[in-house]
């Protein structure tokens, strides 16, 4: 059974893929795993690591079958080697790269994908490459990316639960992400947030779609409900849960059952989603025959694919060997020293809150006074970093679970220190002895930046110009109570007196 068939083309007389030809296709498909072997390798550890991209491993063998089932199309459609898609991989290449210099390896795991069906392009040509286009962009769903949508679909639960208990007559005292109510105690944490459920509903929303209708119009109405049902489905799981444990006098759902009630609930949901969808399926058009009076287009002139491959696979080529040279030439081979005798003051012991971050090269901490209120400065300097080493990172958290330090609240702020602007981010975490209010920002090619996304830019564009790829994050935190206004003038004078030290402690890092 075909779908999207191109009538037109039904009884061209066109050749079919030639074993060498397809041996080409394959070698270069293969050359280009080779090349970007390190990128590979980290979606397959991130698929082994987390339940929420396991479903990666399944991708591969679906666009595979997609294409099976398509197989048609290469008796119908002639290979016409596609030049202009070179440029179409030196874009996904130079987005690698550029990805490589920052560390950000879901950059790069998208860009090396898309190499897959860039490469397709070149190789097949337009017309054949494009009767495989969902197959070959299908493989994009093996990148595992989601996580950057948990904080707001933590938020974003924790509002609808908490309204929800509300309209039930239930009172709820709210912090952050965590509320009580007269039973006991919840908090809304990252395996709450529900993104696994969306990333499973769209990648299977998106299969369906293609699967069942013809239509564009209703595919990407499918595709917009399987984003939109899940984001509901989990903020009515977690009120669902909530309410069961109220009620049980939270005898249920606090343990293993909180987990199944969960994903029951959530594949009741989706089985509803499916079957609904189900009512508006259309029927494959079937593909006229060879006798159909269907006028069979002029066959596409022979161009070599062997040649193509062979530019296509220079491309790729051409920006693991830069990177190669760029961490040659970026490489610091030099221990990190930090000197705080430059701090106004002297640390009275270590840090009461710290930070949960991956190793550094060199840290400086110690608990301070400011305004009379104690001050904890945390500084972490990185330097050649790679997949274990990141300043920016998503594994970095302010709020470290492992000293048990809970997320309650982030706001970007604009500080003014010493007549100068300073953006910074704002986090409330709460502690097992009281609350604290964390200012952090990073210090990136001598630049203080709040905003990871260009502190990323940043450190690539120092690498890429040799300048390394130094960094460090920079961290104040003070006890806050009922009145924050308190604390952040505490730690406003603490920077007062100690930011240009810092900040000449950290040029003085970066120049041995």
């Amino acid at each position: 059974m075909l779908m999207n068939d191109q009538p037109a083309l039904a009884g061209a007389a066109s050749p079919r893929l030639s074993v060498p030809r397809i041996a080409i296709l394959v070698a270069a498909l293969l050359a280009l795993l080779v090349l970007y072997r390190g990128t590979v390798a980290s979606m397959v550890s991130v698929w082994n690591s987390s339940e929420t991209f396991a479903h990666g491993y399944a991708i591969l063998p679906i666009s595979l079958w997609l294409i099976w089932r398509r197989r048609e199309v290469f008796t119908r459609i002639p290979a016409a080697p596609c030049w202009p898609a070179l440029g179409l991989l030196a874009l996904c290449g130079g987005a690698w790269l550029l990805a490589r210099a920052g560390e950000v390896q879901v950059v790069m795991q998208y860009a090396f994908v898309a190499m897959i069906p860039a490469l397709a392009l070149a190789v097949l040509g337009r017309r054949l490459a494009g009767a495989l286009a969902f197959p070959l962009l299908f493989l994009l769903f093996a990148v595992p990316f989601g996580e950057v949508f948990v904080p707001p679909l933590i938020n974003f639960t924790a509002d609808f639960t908490v309204a929800a208990v509300r309209a039930t007559g239930i009172p709820v005292l709210r912090n952050g992400t965590m509320f009580e109510l007269p039973t006991g105690n919840w908090s809304v944490v990252e395996a709450c947030s529900g993104v696994r459920y969306l990333i499973s509903s769209i990648t299977l929303g998106c299969l369906y779609a293609y699967l069942s209708y013809r239509s564009t119009a209703r595919r990407i109405l499918f595709i917009a409900l399987s984003v939109v049902v899940p984001v509901i489905a989990n903020g009515l799981r977690a009120y669902m849960i909530v309410m069961i444990g109220h009620t049980s006098d939270m005898a249920l759902a606090t343990g293993v059952d909180h987990l199944i009630y969960g994903w029951l609930f959530f594949g009741l949901v989706m089985f509803i989603m499916f079957w609904i969808g189900s009512y508006w399926r259309e029927e494959d058009v079937a593909p006229a025959t060879a006798g159909a009076a269907v006028e069979a287009p002029a066959a596409l002139p022979a161009r070599p694919l062997t040649a193509v491959a062979v530019a296509a696979l220079l491309v790729c080529a051409l920006w693991p060997a830069l990177g190669a040279v760029s961490d040659k030439a970026a490489h610091n081979p030099a221990p990190v020293r930090l000197d705080g005798t430059r701090l106004a003051g002297t640390p009275a012991g270590v840090p009461a809150w710290s930070p949960e971050f991956l190793a550094p090269d060199a840290t400086l901490a110690g608990r301070y006074t400011a305004a009379g209120v104690p001050v904890d400065l945390t500084l972490l300097y990185y330097r050649n970093q790679g997949p274990d080493k990141r300043l920016i990172s998503s594994v970095n958290r302010v709020d470290n679970r492992k000293a048990r330090f809970q997320h309650v609240s982030s706001e970007g702020r604009l500080e003014t220190i010493r007549g100068e602007k300073l953006a910074l981010r704002e986090t409330r975490v709460k502690g097992p002895d009281g609350n604290y209010l964390v200012w952090h920002w990073t210090w990136i090619d001598g630049q203080f930046i709040a905003n990871d996304y260009l502190g990323k830019l940043r450190q690539a564009q120092a690498k890429l110009m040799m300048r390394g790829d130094d960094g460090a994050a920079i961290m104040v935190a003070t006890p806050v109570g009922d009145d924050p206004d308190t604390a952040r003038a505490a730690l406003r004078a603490f920077l007062d007196a100690n930011l240009a030290p810092l900040q000449a402690t950290l040029e003085a890092a970066r120049e041995h």
